[in-house]
């Protein structure tokens, strides 16, 4: 495989997987499957745009009798899902009593797969499977079962081999993956409401970053009596506050089980300026640093009218009671003050406007971020 960097629009690529690995996986897919539909005449339903080589080639590799037709659905905008996606070509007709073998090029979030469960589930199919080239095991949601995987790769962002970064690189016989070459360290602070954890999720596909949200960090060390989960349990059964060096012992595990990020997204830590100089030693100690902190500020009469929509769906009391928020509210705004110092005088400290439509505040962050790398 051709070892030099591609550049597709205003982004670099460098090489990550050879025709010949490609074609191997396919080929050993075809076989699996052939083996358990040899003796009936399945139809094969490729996902377009995404799928279409993988089709091509998969057929190829098929010796058995069967049916192939496509479904077209679309999530995808430059680096990153919309979290929207569009059935823009339906299921085919003739389809009642048969297996069905869902291809799909990738299967990273679930988003896509979800509506085509969705499409296939109102049909009287004998039984569909789903079967997918390529599979970010790491992001995916776990919600339905996947049948068939030809690779399973980390969550990069890739292109080739029909994959695109808006619509270039489709024709590519191998597959790249986005060339990172500054690793980007993120601190996100918003107000309850702000829309940070939708935000988190974004920036994460966006620019292969690795969110680590300290609350996610607490529960799964205590639900799964990790060392420093029982070290932290023991604190909160005393009804103390956990230490902030048991919390960065946290984030040192995340960071270090997660070396192909290209960055990390530190969302709930730090809250204090002591624990911001902890994050920036342990940083430093890495070789690494923050490179940016960024305040999604949004006026507090919004958040609140937001918080209370949402109350009556999340059934939260902390989201229902208008002077409960109020309070977070203030708490935050003490809480932060000393971080937004602390920041600015590193230079820093950024402030996004969070209110408007989810991707004009997404293209706002990215303006910031944008910059750094």
């Amino acid at each position: 495989m051709d070892d030099k960097l591609i550049k597709l629009h205003n982004k670099v690529f460098k090489p990550y997987l050879g025709e010949s690995q490609i074609l191997e996986a396919v080929d050993k897919m075809a076989a699996k499957i052939a083996n358990d539909y040899k003796d009936e005449v399945p139809i094969f339903v490729g996902v377009l745009n995404g799928a279409f080589m993988f089709v091509s080639d998969f057929l190829k590799a098929y010796q058995h009798p069967c049916e192939v037709s496509f479904v077209r659905l679309s999530s995808y905008q430059g680096l990153t899902s919309t979290g929207i996606v569009e059935t823009l070509l339906d299921v085919p007709e003739n389809i009642e009593g048969r297996s069905v073998i869902i291809l799909e090029d990738v299967i990273d979030t679930g988003r896509t797969l979800k509506k085509l469960v969705h499409l296939f589930s109102q049909t009287n199919v004998k039984e569909f499977k789903i079967a997918s080239l390529f599979y970010k095991s790491e992001v995916y949601n776990g919600e339905y079962a996947i049948d068939y995987v030809g690779l399973e790769i980390p969550d990069t962002f890739i292109v080739g081999y029909g994959l695109d970064y808006n619509e270039l690189g489709r024709n590519l016989r191998e597959v790249y993956q986005l060339n990172q070459t500054h690793m980007i360290n993120l601190v996100l602070f918003g107000k309850p409401g702000a829309g940070k954890g939708t935000q988190a999720g974004f920036l994460k596909e966006k620019y292969n970053l690795k969110h680590i949200s300290t609350g996610d960090v607490f529960r799964y060390n205590i639900k799964n009596g990790t060392e420093l989960g029982k070290l932290a349990q023991s604190y909160m059964d005393k009804g103390d506050l956990v230490p902030d060096e048991v919390t960065i012992d946290m984030l040192k595990d995340e960071v270090e089980k997660n070396p192909q990020a290209a960055g990390f997204i530190f969302d709930g830590f730090p809250r204090t300026a002591a624990q911001a100089e902890a994050l920036d030693n342990f940083l430093e100690s890495k070789g690494m640093q923050v490179d940016a902190t960024i305040a999604l500020e949004a006026d507090d009469d919004v958040l609140v009218n937001r918080l209370l929509e949402r109350g009556k769906d999340s059934g939260r009391p902390d989201d229902q009671d208008e002077s409960k928020i109020r309070n977070r509210f203030d708490e935050y705004n003490q809480k932060t003050a000393p971080l937004r110092a602390y920041y600015e005088k590193q230079g820093k400290f950024h402030s996004v406007n969070g209110i408007g439509e989810i991707t004009e505040i997404t293209e706002r962050l990215g303006e910031v971020i944008d910059v750094l790398s």
